[in-house]
């Protein structure tokens, strides 16, 4: 049987997470239609050790010691060549890669089919979500400057972002009818209907029957309000992004913040500027001029990838500017999770105890 490997690249704040852990629970009932998310190891759910994976076939290092992803990827290549059928592997961080990259990851996958899928999101959306998602991460710069160096193509969102230049590298190494470009559907759709919507598109990439995984992703990863970002700016600030990524203190507050359970109510979402839209736009013309010349697979209607202008007197909420009230009733939410989290727990004296002390310390005149 022909082996076809799909491999999905991204882009980050996609709903990549979603589809890699729907993906993940349905391993099974997927591999008894021939369709195959391969992990490297019995005790590792598919899309951590793809995660590794990724890291490795990269040189990165991220959530984790020095080497820790070292031989990852080709343990993966090992799983991937004994298998049959359809074969999917997908990590966001791939994007951007350098052509070495590309080059090592087209030989490891030779004997295979390769298709390239890219999942694409109206860039206004995308790079507020990806500030919100750097700022989770232990990053401490403002909304301003973050948006100055995406303007520039520096950050590595910003270049993962960049339609023409990710699919134009890895185009390099296949054909373009087998590039499958996935818009993720517009706000029009309620938050159901949209994830919906997007599953279905992206079975569609990936060639599968989307009943074939009928168990749900229980991973969120929700956004966060303005003044529920800055609470977490403010404390990578006071910690030090070192220390802010650290062992378990970074675990437990980066899950209680993508699981919605830090922080119970969102303040105004974060959204650019409305004189920020003009350079959104012509990026956005840019890639769709180059997306309907390239003759690639698009799924999905492109006009969804338009930013949408917000309402002229809709009142725009700077995200570097928040009031103290909204980031003190922030700041008491995060507290009382902490210290829910604490009583939780068997070791009274244990991290989220520690982690509770240290914003309350840090919150003191």
């Amino acid at each position: 049987m022909t082996r076809v490997v799909h491999l999905h690249i991204g882009a980050p704040k996609t709903g990549t997470t979603y589809i890699q852990t729907r993906l993940g629970r349905n391993t099974k009932t997927l591999a008894e239609h021939g369709v195959h998310f391969p992990s490297t190891s019995r005790l590792s759910r598919p899309e951590l050790s793809q995660f590794r994976a990724a890291l490795d076939l990269t040189e990165q290092d991220w959530g984790g010691a020095a080497g820790h992803a070292e031989g990852a990827w080709d343990a993966l290549m090992r799983r991937t060549r004994r298998l049959d059928g359809n074969v999917i592997i997908s990590h966001e961080i791939l994007a951007p890669a350098h052509s070495k990259v590309i080059e090592r990851a087209m030989k490891d996958l030779a004997g295979s089919e390769v298709h390239i899928v890219y999942s694409a999101r109206d860039l206004a959306r995308q790079l507020a979500a990806a500030w919100q998602e750097s700022v989770k991460q232990g990053r401490a710069w403002s909304f301003r400057k973050f948006l100055r160096r995406s303007r520039m193509g520096k950050p590595f969102m910003m270049q993962a972002f960049d339609i023409p230049d990710v699919l134009s590298a890895w185009g390099v190494a296949v054909p373009p009818e087998r590039i499958h470009l996935v818009v993720v559907p517009a706000r029009r759709q309620n938050g159901a209907d949209q994830v919906d919507t997007l599953w279905k598109r992206m079975c569609q990439a990936f060639e599968i029957d989307p009943d074939w995984a009928p168990l749900d992703s229980e991973v969120t990863n929700k956004s966060l309000g303005v003044a529920e970002t800055q609470v977490l700016r403010h404390l990578n600030q006071a910690l030090g992004r070192k220390v802010a990524r650290e062992g378990d203190y970074d675990d437990l507050l980066r899950r209680m913040v993508a699981d919605g359970t830090l922080f119970h109510h969102r303040s105004a979402p974060v959204t650019l500027r409305p004189d920020n839209y003009d350079w959104v736009e012509e990026r956005t013309e840019r890639s769709l001029e180059w997306i309907v010349a390239s003759g690639i697979d698009v799924i999905g209607d492109l006009d969804e990838l338009r930013p949408q202008r917000p309402d002229p007197d809709q009142r725009w909420h700077n995200p570097d500017r928040v009031r103290s009230r909204a980031i003190t009733q922030a700041a008491i939410s995060a507290l009382g999770s902490m210290t829910a989290e604490a009583a939780r727990r068997p070791d009274p004296h244990g991290l989220a105890v520690r982690a509770t002390r240290e914003i309350k310390r840090r919150l003191e005149p």
